[in-house]
Formats: structure tokens, C-alpha cells, sequence
């Protein structure tokens, strides 16, 4: 056997030593979740492990498990709560069963103007006063990744002809400063209850606390990912786990 082929072995066996030892660390710790002004327990609060990417849910005594090690940071959420990260201490771990109180966030709601159409009757009249959404995806021959129709910015063609005249320049200034939290995205969508999580959220809250990056970041990967304004206000963070995860699959393919 060469020395190479001997350095190559050792390499490999000391990554799954290390991986081994990463996964006999962790264990699964509890806790309660409860309202910080009366000590009412609180139910379904998403908790996710930020270094490990699982989640959590508390059940109606506001009780959760979840697995940790010393120094992973829980994020929790909760609607209508304050979200907050507590770190896993050593006497966690021991004693368990440690009690962590969320606090009430006022929200002022703003007054929503809805436009009444008004209906004539006459079918031709009435057609063009009804609004029409064309936030569609379409994709051209010959380019790897697709575009969305509708508001997106001034001109959506001028986007696809700067694409097609240079596809992965986009996608290489998009991810190319972002890649070591972009890779948690495989892990966030191979995790179940972290798709449960995120489905019921429009916040980008979680999304941006796991993957390390702020919301107006994820925006900015949105639009340069060609995601219409429309979908990138309204669609939930599950929706726009899978449109990030989709366009970093892209660049990945492209710079390989």
C-alpha cells in the first residue's frame, strides 16, 4: 500500500471517529415553556437547535424534549411572543427539566384598505376591472434554473437577458459570501418537524436565525434568485426554504 492511499484511510477513519464522537455527544434534554407573566404553560412553541438544525414542539404542559450538546443555542417562537435563544448549559444537561418563560410582544396592527370592485354586469367591462396575478414560473432552453412572471422588479426581461449573457454571475454573488450557512438548507429540508415548523410562519424569523443571515438578506437572495416582490411578501418560510434551497442547488451545479 502507497503512503497515499495509507494517508487517504487514516483520513477517512479519523472524519468517522470524529463524526462518531459529534453524535455520542448529543442527548436529550427537556424542559418547560411558560408564559413569563402568569407561569401558564405554553403549547406548540416551535423550538429549533440552531447547531444541529432539529426542532421541537412543546406539548400542553408546555413540556419539549429535544437533542443538544453543552453550548447549542435553542431558538423558540411562539405567536404573539417574543422569540428568544437560550444556550444549553453543563447543568442543564445533569438536572434537566429547566424552566424557560416567553414574554408577550405587543403588536400594533395597521389598518388594511381592501379595493371593492366594482361590478357592472357587462362581462367585457367586468373582466378588466378584475385584477389578474401572473406570479408564474417559466423557464428558457438552454438556461439550468426558471424565472418568475409578475412584480418583480422594473423589468424581468432585462433580469433574463443579463442572466443569459452571463448565467452564473447572479448566482456566484448571491452565495459565494454565504456559503457555509447555505449548506444548513439540506438539513433544514431533510428535517420533518423543521418543515412542520416553518409552514404556519411568515415571519423569516426562523429562516434567519438558522441560517445565520438577516431577513433583509434572505430578500436580497430572493430577487437575485429572480423571485417576484409578490412572492416574496406573502409566500411562507417553508415556501421560501424551498426557493433558496432550489437556486443554491443551482450554483452548486454550476460551480462544480
Amino acid at each position: 500500500m502507497s503512503i497515499r492511499h495509507l494517508l487517504i484511510y487514516l483520513s477517512i477513519a479519523l472524519i468517522s471517529i470524529t463524526s462518531w464522537s459529534q453524535d455520542a455527544e448529543l442527548e436529550t434534554i427537556s424542559g418547560v415553556v411558560l408564559n413569563a407573566a402568569n407561569d401558564k404553560p405554553l403549547e406548540n412553541v416551535n423550538i429549533v437547535n440552531i447547531n444541529t438544525v432539529k426542532g421541537s414542539t412543546t406539548n400542553k404542559e408546555g413540556q419539549f424534549r429535544i437533542k443538544a450538546r453543552i453550548n447549542d443555542t435553542l431558538y423558540l417562537s411562539y405567536l404573539g411572543y417574543r422569540s428568544i435563544q437560550v444556550k444549553v448549559t453543563e447543568d442543564w444537561t445533569k438536572f434537566g427539566d429547566v424552566k424557560i418563560k416567553m414574554t408577550e410582544s405587543a403588536i400594533a396592527l395597521e389598518e388594511v384598505k381592501l379595493k371593492e370592485i366594482q361590478l357592472t354586469g357587462y362581462l367585457e367591462i367586468d373582466a378588466k376591472n378584475i385584477p389578474i396575478y401572473d406570479n408564474y414560473r417559466y423557464s428558457i432552453s438552454g438556461l439550468d434554473y426558471a424565472y418568475e412572471g409578475g412584480n418583480y422588479q422594473k423589468s424581468a426581461i432585462s433580469k433574463v437577458l443579463q442572466s443569459i449573457s452571463n448565467p452564473a454571475d447572479l448566482l456566484y454573488k448571491t452565495f459565494s459570501k454565504k456559503d457555509k450557512q447555505m449548506r444548513r438548507l439540506r438539513k433544514m429540508k431533510a428535517n420533518q418537524s423543521i418543515k412542520e415548523i416553518l409552514q404556519d410562519k411568515f415571519d423569516r424569523e426562523t429562516l434567519s436565525a438558522v441560517l445565520q443571515i438577516s431577513k433583509d438578506d434572505i430578500d436580497q437572495v430572493l430577487e437575485r434568485c429572480n423571485y417576484s416582490r409578490d412572492f416574496i411578501t406573502t409566500a411562507n418560510d417553508l415556501q421560501v426554504l424551498d426557493a433558496i434551497n432550489g437556486c443554491y442547488e443551482e450554483y452548486r451545479a454550476i460551480n462544480r
